[in-house]
């Protein structure tokens, strides 16, 4: 409970507390972790797309001692990852080739030396014999008969169907229909530490200890005992500090596998850190969606249905926990979004091709759907005659209807969507902008404005993925609790703080219920053998799930503590209040710092029948409907388009969000800003292309365009918050929101300035290059008329 002490919980913007330590150079990373004995690891990949493994020569000299191929590796289990959804196809990854190689840097084997250099020498000592096979490089080209197979067992290179169709008839006869080919661009998703792995084997505690960059400790400790065959009391799985992870960092890798068994084998230290060439060429992708889809509309702006087709490709494994199908067969619940319209009908194939496999980066899948749906209604606007604006307020979801059940049965739980648009619009004024348009500028460009809305359901728990039957079904979130001997707080949770500021914002949360300065409470996490079992962080979870957890646990703890104070200020129970770390009466008080003490240090002061639980308490937490929050952001972005360089820069953006009740607004408006720059970078730079023998065309950042500081403006941002009614304080998920909408509302602005010429732009990223075929094929067009015309 809060008093007249400055506020540190709830709603304060506390300055990040692990800041001190990562902007000092004190952070400590996997690559960082330094053990007596360790020695480094290289791996040799495939140098091919897709071929038969005939042979893997390693020189006999080396063989099982400082070079390991699949063979050596007797007992190990390849990596599968498994849904319940009826007609998902299992593909089993080995930890090293086998018989195949489905992608361009699949491992063939594992070298150790003294140094990365010397291990990447023996790599080089390696001979592969592979017969290459024709490459499936494009998704949809994936589907058609005849073409080459990945698992030749499946007969197909479907992962899975998904459908849906809800009364999609009754929106034929509208006036308004509007079809369009969309694609979305392979991505990298390019966190500033990559990944990497050290393992160790502990003879005196027989555990297998891994020091790896996870997002889900406990996960990856699963997916290791399963692939190992351990026992999980066997392994231990800590993850350090982690530099950026975005979903990157939410698998098992065969790496961990392999190194876990080397570790086993070898009795010494072994590490691997991956370079960006591995990143980039082996490691996962995401976010590559094709859609073809219509709109049906009446002439007044009302959307009537929506007609859809969509490809994802899902790369050549499924990555464990997650499966191959898990951005596709969201395409079909998530993509109406916001809107309330009465019909719709969506299938989707998750499409298996010669590629890195596919991760849930962050937005998992909204950002294809938002890009798409936002561009349709743009479309639509422009054939009826209206701004885009006001086709979006006349379809939004009304905050009179919640919470609110959607057409694919998604359930909103609050929310003002008008609202954070009407802010969106007025913050970035439309009609100056429109007066801008008709002067014209002096240096020729063109300017354009664009806006997008979306909703991010986060923090989903059992009920929506039991029905996926996936390797890691969340539950009860769980906190442990202790209050130390000297009054202080740890806080041990299983989710992982890799950018969230979490240290900092769970700490605000048993402030807010305890009244302990933030200062004076330790957040542990990222290790399996400290903290309770999570599948993690991912999905926007852990403010509602951890932070809920904590907020119970501290409930808890607030009544032991008031029972001991209770007894040494001789009061009832019922007579004692908790404030600013204090149980206070009407005529006294006594520090938790005291209480503490006495429990601890003097437990002959304390009475018959004490709560022997003492001072520390362990508790889940499940919101009272978990199948999810509803953050929800309107974004509006001024271009400037030049058609004769294809150039756009970004002049102007803001950004009105709903994220709930803010913990930590300055955390927010953090995560904000970096999901906004990678947004940005979705929308005009980031592209990992593929040539058609499934060859990876880019391997370094001068190939990998990545936005940098010039490239991402300060947007504006205004905060809105409507409460969750089933969550503690009514807190949202908003981790992944500010990477969703910015390509929608950049491809609006771009379409919004390319119209005089007649051309739009329906791929990402909008490269110059893509501007300049979009107007020069909208010249060819028009020119065609003409001639028709004059005939």
């Amino acid at each position: 409970m809060k008093g007249e002490a400055k506020s540190q919980g709830i709603g304060a913007s506390v300055l990040r507390r692990e800041d001190d330590r990562l902007l000092r150079g004190r952070g400590q990373f996997v690559g960082d972790i330094k053990l007596a004995g360790l020695k480094d690891v290289a791996f040799v990949r495939s140098p091919l797309a897709h071929a038969k493994v005939h042979a893997v020569h390693v020189p006999e000299a080396e063989r099982g001692r400082r070079i390991f191929a699949a063979a050596d590796l007797d007992g190990v289990k390849p990596i599968v990852a498994i849904t319940a959804l009826a007609g998902f196809k299992v593909s089993e990854q080995p930890v090293l080739a086998v018989d195949k190689v489905r992608q361009v840097g699949e491992l063939l084997a594992m070298c150790v030396a003294d140094t990365r250099a010397q291990a990447e020498d023996l790599a080089a000592m390696v001979e592969l014999d592979l017969e290459e096979l024709p490459a499936v490089h494009d998704m949809v080209q994936a589907l058609e008969p005849g073409a080459p197979l990945l698992h030749e067992h499946w007969g197909d290179n479907v992962f899975l169907e998904s459908a849906m169709d809800v009364n999609i008839e009754a929106a034929f006869d509208a006036p308004v229909k509007i079809t369009r080919t969309i694609r979305t661009a392979r991505q990298s998703m390019a966190p500033m530490e990559g990944r990497g792995t050290v393992a160790v084997w502990d003879h005196r505690m027989e555990q297998l200890v891994l020091y790896t960059g996870s997002q889900m400790p406990h996960i990856v400790r699963n997916g290791i005992a399963e692939c190992l065959g351990l026992q999980q009391r066997q392994v231990r799985v800590i993850s350090p500090d982690v530099g950026g992870g975005f979903g990157y960092k939410g698998i098992l890798l065969p790496e961990d596998v392999c190194l876990g068994w080397l570790a086993m084998r070898c009795g010494h230290p072994v590490r691997w850190l991956e370079d960006r060439r591995e990143a980039l060429t082996a490691s996962a992708n995401c976010r590559e969606h094709y859609y073809n889809i219509t709109a049906y509309a009446d002439r007044d702006g009302r959307l009537r249905g929506i007609d859809c087709t969509a490809i994802v490709d899902s790369g050549a494994y499924s990555s464990y926990p997650f499966s191959a199908c898990l951005e596709a067969a969201q395409v079909v619940s998530i993509l109406p979004g916001p809107y309330d319209f009465p019909s719709y009908r969506c299938k989707t194939w998750s499409a298996a091709t010669n590629k890195c496999p596919i991760l849930p980066y962050r937005g998992v899948a909204r950002t294809g759907v938002c890009y798409t749906m936002e561009l349709m209604i743009d479309a639509i606007a422009r054939e009826v005659g209206m701004e885009p604006y006001e086709v979006r307020l006349k379809n939004l979801v009304q905050p009179e209807q919640m919470p609110f059940d959607n057409i694919t049965r998604k359930h909103f739980d609050s929310g003002d969507y008008p609202e954070a648009l009407r802010r969106a619009m007025a913050a970035i004024d439309l009609p100056a902008i429109r007066a801008r348009q008709q002067r014209g500028e002096p240096d020729g460009r063109l300017i354009g404005v664009g806006h997008s809305i979306y909703c991010e359901q986060a923090a989903h728990g059992t009920s929506v993925y039991a029905g996926w039957g996936i390797p890691m079904v969340p539950g009860h979130e769980q906190a442990t609790l202790r209050v130390t001997p000297d009054g202080g707080l740890e806080i041990r949770v299983g989710v992982h703080s890799h950018g969230q500021g979490m240290e900092t914002t769970l700490a605000q949360v048993a402030n807010e219920i305890l009244g302990i300065p933030v200062d004076r409470i330790k957040v542990v996490h990222g290790d399996t053998e400290y903290t309770p079992y999570s599948t993690g962080s991912w999905g926007s979870r852990c403010a509602v799930m951890a932070g809920g957890a904590v907020a119970t646990a501290s409930r808890e703890i607030a009544k032991l503590v008031k029972g001991i104070g209770s007894h040494l200020l001789q009061a009832g129970s019922d007579d004692v209040n908790l404030v600013d770390g204090k149980v206070v009466t009407a005529t006294g008080s006594v520090s938790i710092e005291e209480i503490a003490h006495t429990w601890y240090r003097r437990p002959q002061d304390l009475p018959a029948g004490i709560d022997p639980r003492g001072l520390e308490t362990t508790i889940g937490f499940k919101p009272v409907r978990d199948s999810g929050t509803f953050s929800y952001a309107a974004h509006a972005v001024v271009v400037a388009v030049d058609p004769e360089a294809g150039d756009i820069e970004l002049l102007n953006y803001v950004i009105v969000e709903d994220g709930g009740k803010l913990i930590n607004p300055m955390v927010v408006d953090g995560q904000v800003y970096g999901g906004l720059a990678q947004g940005i970078g979705t929308a005009l730079y980031e592209e990992m292309n593929y040539d058609s023998s499934g060859q990876p065309l880019a391997s370094t950042l001068a190939d990998y365009m990545l936005p940098g500081p010039t490239e991402v403006p300060a947007p504006a941002i205004d905060h809105m918050e409507t409460l969750s009614p089933y969550t503690e304080f009514g807190v949202k998920g908003i981790g992944e929101g500010g990477a969703i909408a910015p390509p929608a509302a950049i491809g609006n602005a771009v379409n919004d300035a390319l119209r005089p010429l007649g051309a739009e732009l329906y791929q990402s990223p909008m490269t110059p290059r893509r501007v300049l075929e979009a107007i020069r094929a909208a010249r060819q067009r028009a020119s065609a008329q003409t001639v028709a015309e004059g005939v």
